[in-house]
């Protein structure tokens, strides 16, 4: 129907077909997804496509949306096909080289947040970003945090440039040293200091799960940023085997944990040490982060 040339389109037409089309295929929050589409089509704002409802659309411009439009209907995630998402209010580049950031884990940086602020006001912060994939932990912190150092670990180069990216768009690329690292190798010669904070969202699908999600991650998303390829702990017990090395006496261990995980992940805490373990709930109230200090 999109292709019809002698029918005149207008942004009201295009929307409210789109829409109701997606709704139809069982996409979730399609008019979001509309807007969002067609306002990267036609580079302009979201508010513009309602305060100009009624502007007929080129065959150009119809052309561009169509192209947007179909690789979502391939369930391709809008965050890849637009290139941006939206983390702690801040705009971040992201691609199939990343994990696309959730709105979940601002839970975990709002966490961190408050700890910093405990601390005194000359200090500086020193904190281990495991896993930065599109850095948008390691930002978010370097933009929020006055006097932070932080220190960005990934396996994936390509992750790295992604990361290195947003670090420049955002002006703190010298508060963040972005370092190529297997976490399961050694890493405690790395680094020449400890840290006052270790903060991560690891991946924490296990194998199983991994086939039971939807379409968007198994077919899009690195693998390897989702999934630990085994039951969805290996990373959390590799954080109680290295924290005392990589963390000070006092200093905090803050990860993020899917559904159902703070329970075990608190024990795992307890195994390696930490004291004055904690959960924190996320907006939806799922447990999300634990905590726990390193004696």
């Amino acid at each position: 129907m999109l292709e019809q040339q002698n029918q005149v389109w207008t942004i009201r037409d295009l929307m409210k077909f789109t829409i109701d089309h997606l709704q139809g295929r069982g996409f979730d929050e399609a008019r979001l997804t509309v807007e969002l589409l067609l306002s990267h089509a036609l580079q302009c704002q979201r508010i513009e496509l309602y305060t100009h409802f009624d502007k007929p659309l080129s065959d150009e411009e119809r052309k561009a949306f169509r192209g947007l439009y179909e690789r979502r209907l391939a369930h391709e995630p809008v965050q890849y096909i637009v290139g941006t998402t939206s983390f702690m209010g801040l705009q971040f580049a992201v691609d199939k080289r990343v994990f696309i950031p959730r709105p979940e884990t601002e839970t975990l940086v709002e966490q961190l947040m408050m700890k910093c602020n405990q601390r005194e006001a000359e200090e500086e912060t020193r904190i281990l970003d495991v896993g930065t994939g599109s850095g948008n932990i390691a930002v978010s912190l370097a933009k929020l945090i006055k006097r932070s150092r932080i220190t960005s670990v990934d396996r994936s180069l390509e992750a790295l440039e992604v990361a290195r990216t947003n670090a420049r768009a955002h002006g703190v690329a010298e508060s963040i040293a972005f370092e190529n690292a297997d976490f399961f190798a050694p890493l405690e010669s790395r680094f020449p200091h400890q840290f006052d904070f270790l903060v991560g969202n690891p991946p924490y699908v296990s194998i199983q799960e991994w086939q039971t999600l939807d379409p968007e991650v198994r077919q899009f998303e690195p693998k390897h940023a989702v999934s630990d390829q085994n039951d969805g702990y290996e990373f959390y017990r590799r954080i109680g085997e290295v924290a005392a090395q990589l963390v000070r006496k006092s200093g905090w261990v803050l990860v993020e944990v899917g559904h159902g995980q703070a329970e075990r992940v608190s024990d795992l805490f307890r195994t390696a040490a930490f004291e004055e373990i904690s959960v924190v709930n996320d907006l939806q109230d799922i447990p999300r982060v634990v905590m726990g200090r390193c004696s």
